[in-house]
């Protein structure tokens, strides 16, 4: 399996362009589709991209905070530490990729930002050990991240259950769906047992004999070594402690701060509840950031060196907003959507939606922008279907398409490399990589999954 997995990389090394390549064709493929199957006319279609253009600069703000933060805090020296105090048994490649799988799926399901903090620690980990694979590695990482879908972030089953969201302002629900329906149903609990044996399981039957390390493909000797943050900030104090060095390196401001965010982040988890969403993530890495790195200076030494590789992020938002605003304003989503529709029974719909939810991820890659495109064709389906059912069975059906959405949107991050932009900025430091020197490793664990999961929502209730 590891050569057959070789073998696979090999081919998207030839054939797989670089992400924005792939961003380019797929507002192409896109905007042509729509052309084709909807009233659209090139102008419609032009002004729809570039309206969509700009829907996803909150979202891309959101995930250029999340990158820097959250590699901001694995930058301290308390957390450094730790990291190698948990992992001190990791000693062979043979270990570490179910390792990383593990983790990586155990911190996805908290947050699927903090796929970071695995980046992070597999980085960390690959210049310890020998004989590492270092692009399989980064596959690991990934992959790790899908089961994001199934946890405690998961941006459609925690939309449904929100008051006064778009479905309810626009009459296709009439009240929220609460997340015992979707993330506590028996299908998602299968799902998460399904992945949490089988990727550790299938990395390791996958892992290739030949050896990449992560010194071997740095671009220079001086890549891996540089001063720590103490030094850099120490280094920049002027002769005699001048008044502005004070101020710099005083650790007053941030922890009063610091007390404050934390005082909030208290509040807001005793009010709220455990809801997670991005922005009180991004605020948490924030508050600990600072108290982590003590004062001023280091703080934005820290920042800077977190910030140094997010350009793809940046400038790839806006294309992937574009396709996006075509399948939205086209009207290309809902035609995609009413035409698996109609093809569906009531048992076979939420395997439908599961495959529209996978398609639709290649134009779209990004949950609640798709369930926001396809969602209302979605829900008045189930409704149209399950018409004269009780109303909690109907409710069920709805929240079971819903997350057979989610669950196709997850899996086909393996073969869409969009969100490799927010852990090659971390793995990627100092090396040359590119998404097709990774993704032929997931194409097998992809198709296993696939299909694995399909078999669940078919067949398993929720």
């Amino acid at each position: 399996m590891g050569e057959l997995g070789e073998r696979f990389t090999e081919i998207f090394k030839k054939y797989l362009p670089d992400a924005f390549v792939f961003a380019l064709a797929l507002t192409l493929i896109t905007a042509i589709s729509a052309l084709l199957w909807t009233e659209a006319s090139i102008m419609d279609t032009i002004e729809a991209w570039y309206q969509g253009f700009w829907m996803l600069l909150e979202f891309g703000m959101q995930m250029i905070l999340l990158l820097v933060t959250g590699y901001s805090i694995a930058l301290a020296t308390p957390v450094k530490r730790f990291l190698f105090k948990i992992t001190q048994f990791i000693k062979t490649p043979k270990q570490l990729y179910p390792f990383i799988i593990i983790i990586g799926m155990l911190l996805s399901s908290i947050s699927w930002g903090w796929v970071v903090i695995t980046a992070v620690l597999a980085r960390e980990l690959a210049l310890r050990i020998k004989g590492v694979n270092y692009p399989y590695l980064i596959a690991c990482v990934y992959f790790s991240g899908i089961i994001w879908v199934s946890g405690f972030s998961s941006s459609i089953p925690l939309l449904l259950n929100t008051e006064n969201n778009f479905l309810m302002e626009a009459g296709i629900l009439t009240e929220t769906i609460s997340t015992s329906y979707s993330l506590g149903s028996i299908l998602n609990i299968s799902i998460i047992a399904f992945s949490f044996i089988m990727a550790p399981l299938l990395f390791f039957l996958l892992m290739p004999k030949k050896q990449q390390s992560l010194e071997e493909m740095m671009v220079s000797e001086n890549s891996i070594q540089e001063n720590t943050i103490i030094e850099e900030a120490n280094s920049m104090r002027l002769p005699g402690n001048p008044v502005s060095d004070k101020l710099n390196n005083t650790i007053i401001f941030q922890y009063i701060l610091g007390v404050m965010g934390l005082v909030y982040i208290i509040f807001y988890f005793s009010t709220k509840g455990f809801d997670i969403n991005l922005n009180i993530m991004i605020f948490i890495f924030i508050v600990l950031g600072m108290l982590l790195h003590q004062t001023p200076m280091r703080y934005g030494i820290v920042m800077k060196r977190s910030s140094g590789n997010i350009s793809g992020i940046l400038f790839q938002f806006p294309f992937y907003a574009g396709i996006m605003g075509i399948m939205l304003h086209t009207g290309l989503g809902d035609v995609v959507t009413k035409w698996m529709v109609s093809v569906a029974t009531l048992d076979t719909f939420p395997l439908l939606a599961y495959l529209n939810g996978a398609i639709l991820n290649f134009a779209i890659p990004s949950a609640g922008g798709e369930f926001a495109v396809v969602g209302p064709s979605i829900i008045n389906a189930v409704k149209e279907l399950g018409m004269g059912l009780p109303e909690a069975e109907v409710t069920s059906l709805i929240a079971k398409a819903s997350m057979a959405v989610a669950f196709g949107e997850s899996l086909t991050n393996c073969l869409q490399p969009f969100y490799l932009l927010v852990i090659l900025p971390v793995m990627g430091i100092g090396i040359k990589v590119q998404a097709r020197d990774i993704m032929g490793y997931l194409f097998i664990p992809f198709l296993i999954f696939f299909v694995g999961w399909a078999l669940m929502v078919l067949f398993i209730p929720m």
